[in-house]
């Protein structure tokens, strides 16, 4: 077998590894973000708090970065607003529409990239 043949079938089951660890961890972040624990919020002056709804395109277009940023610096708590008893947080803090972030007086609703990267301290 030449060095050639043998390095394209090495980089052909490096690709495939990646594309199946891309699928199965794209497929583990939507099952994350499809759960509704009840959420009892405390006081997080050093948390962000993220509202959203699993069936809200605009949620579901930044969650994986938001997600993903949460591994790494632990500092969001993921409220799912289609729990009927997360609902109380409306009135609560005043929620008019999702995806909404807050942290400390500072809030964001949207999906501006930069935007949300001021407010999670990306």
């Amino acid at each position: 077998m030449t060095l050639i043949k043998r390095v394209s079938k090495v980089l052909a089951v490096i690709v495939v590894i990646l594309a199946v660890s891309g699928f199965a961890s794209h497929q583990y972040v939507n099952h994350v973000e499809k759960r509704r624990p009840v959420m009892a919020l405390a006081k997080h002056p050093k948390q962000v708090l993220f509202f959203y709804r699993d069936d809200c395109p605009d949620c579901q277009s930044i969650f994986h970065r938001i997600y993903w940023h949460n591994a790494i610096s632990h500092n969001i708590v993921f409220i799912n607003m289609n729990q009927p008893q997360n609902r109380h947080y409306i009135q609560k803090y005043q929620l008019t529409s999702v995806p909404t972030l807050i942290h400390g007086k500072q809030r964001y609703t949207g999906t501006n990239q930069q935007k949300i990267k001021q407010i999670v301290g990306d």
